[in-house]
């Protein structure tokens, strides 16, 4: 099974996927194109930008496209995250940021190989305990999420795969998941 977790910053995405890790050791679960290219050297700026937004969107394309289909995976984020950030932050500069072309069919692609996208929104009151980064991104990554999952205006999910949101506690998410897998197997 291929299954992407997605969500904004600080929604627990990485959380859900460490737990998962540790419940279900037969699943590799690899970690948000983010933290890859910063070990392949690549610099960020210190706010989100297009560029590196567009960066990271083409190397989870390229990652979950990577994957042999009949791998058991988990990854740390999807094209949907950064498609979400970059309306955003693109908005936040003046225009309007739309994949075109090829980047749309290899999207589309990578979005049509995953089994599941499992989407973990921002929970009232807030599990994250301190400051968070970036707050009102985050709040607008968020419902741009749930946006893009309400009105598919790409067309990217009427024939892709699942979509579960999951909310709840820290155990609860990790509990349905661990269900949805268990239900989705016996079918």
């Amino acid at each position: 099974m291929r299954i992407a977790i997605t969500g904004t910053h600080g929604s627990g995405k990485t959380t859900l996927a460490s737990d998962f890790r540790e419940a279900s050791p037969s699943y590799e679960v690899l970690p948000e194109p983010y933290w890859q290219l910063v070990q392949e050297g690549v610099a960020f700026s210190a706010r989100p930008t297009v560029e590196d937004l567009e960066a990271q969107l083409g190397y989870s394309c390229r990652q979950i496209l990577a994957i042999t289909t009949g791998q058991s995976v988990v990854f740390d984020r999807s094209p949907l995250d950064f498609l979400a950030y970059l309306d955003v932050v693109s908005a936040g500069q003046g225009f309007d940021w739309e994949p075109q072309g090829r980047l749309l069919g290899r999207i589309d692609r990578a979005l049509k190989s995953l089994d599941t996208i499992i989407f973990v929104p921002l929970v009232e009151p807030d599990e994250i305990p301190g400051p968070i980064e970036l707050p009102r991104l985050r709040a607008k990554v968020d419902r741009r999420l749930k946006a893009i999952f309400e009105q598919d205006d790409l067309g990217l999910l009427s024939d892709g795969p699942q979509i579960l949101e999951l909310s709840g506690s820290r155990n609860e998410r990790l509990d349905k998941l661990l269900d949805h897998i268990v239900a989705t197997s016996n079918c």
